[in-house]
């Protein structure tokens, strides 16, 4: 499995395309989970585990990976279901999300699949606020749940909303009082970290759980004759959301006229070159790794001076 996944270069094709390829896992039954191969470093056993006091409910161990010090986390338990017994033969799927690595226990992997966004929806409304999940999708009609992975890790480590008194002293900052600014997220750990953060500019702020109901939103707006890049001083999107990623969100903003001149920022779990590579391609202005409150309002600083070299 792990050579599978050396073929990074392959999936950035996918970007822009509305595309993506998730992993497909079981834990403690039969129901299949994913989450996107774009935040899987490799698949492999489980190295040998040691055990560390006071450590967190959902946290076996740690492990040594090539020199690095891995915690490995229980996602089934994590997600509310029953625990997974680590053993030799048990499997663990290293990530990379907001900068940090860390393995998840699972109960087997299954395989990859190339999907489009579109064909992964939302969960149900009637799953209620409590879940694990940022979508479902259908794999040879048998339901995947893609797991809500930001949330977990949340739970186990706090994100910090928190802006620095020295960065909110900032004068240029209070020019973004009362300015409009969308967030675009289906990760509801994501979208309190930045309604917490923007909060404390005293912006006002737009929501919407993908990037098609983001775009309907932009649209409503332009058709009902409102100047959109004069009302929203930016837009924060994710990458990764069921029926329209923010790839290729930015891709629709870029090619009408009444919103192209929309400040876009990508912010994602997703880090590294990868991401400041893909900005380019689709046209974003700014890139952002999640959980950085003094990195965010840094980013709007830097769309507020362009107003004022403008002016």
């Amino acid at each position: 499995m792990a050579g599978i996944l050396d073929t990074v270069d392959q999936r950035t094709q996918l970007v822009g395309e509305n595309r993506l390829e998730i992993l497909m896992f079981r834990l403690a039954g039969r129901q299949l989970f994913a989450i996107n191969v774009f935040k899987v470093q490799e698949v492999l056993q489980l190295p040998k585990l040691t055990l560390m006091p006071q450590r967190h409910a959902f946290v076996c161990g740690v492990v040594n990976l090539r020199g690095q010090t891995l915690p490995v986390i229980d996602l089934s338990q994590a997600i509310g279901m029953r625990p997974l017994q680590p053993g030799p033969d048990s499997t663990i799927i290293v990530t990379e999300y907001n900068r940090s690595v860390q393995a998840f226990l699972v109960g087997g992997v299954d395989r990859i699949v190339n999907m489009n966004w579109e064909s992964i929806m939302p969960p149900p409304a009637s799953a209620g606020r409590q879940h694990y999940l940022t979508a479902i999708t259908k794999v040879d009609e048998k339901l995947v749940e893609v797991i809500d992975v930001e949330k977990v890790l949340a739970e186990i480590v706090p994100y910090n909303a928190r802006v620095s008194g020295e960065k909110l002293a900032d004068p240029v900052l209070a020019r973004a009082r009362g300015r409009e600014v969308l967030l675009v997220d289906d990760s509801s750990v994501a979208l309190a970290q930045l309604r917490d953060t923007l909060s404390q500019l005293g912006v006002k702020l737009h929501m919407a759980s993908d990037g098609l109901k983001a775009l309907r939103m932009l649209k409503a707006w332009a058709d009902a004759g409102e100047d959109v890049c004069e009302k929203l001083l930016m837009v924060f999107t994710d990458a990764e959301m069921p029926e329209m990623d923010g790839y290729r969100l930015t891709t629709e903003i870029r090619s009408d006229a009444r919103l192209r001149q929309l400040y876009v920022v990508l912010h994602t779990s997703l880090s590294g070159s990868f991401n400041e590579s893909m900005v380019k391609k689709v046209g974003c202005d700014n890139f952002l790794s999640k959980f950085q409150p003094d990195r965010l309002v840094e980013v709007v600083k830097q769309r507020l001076l362009l107003d004022a070299a403008t002016a």
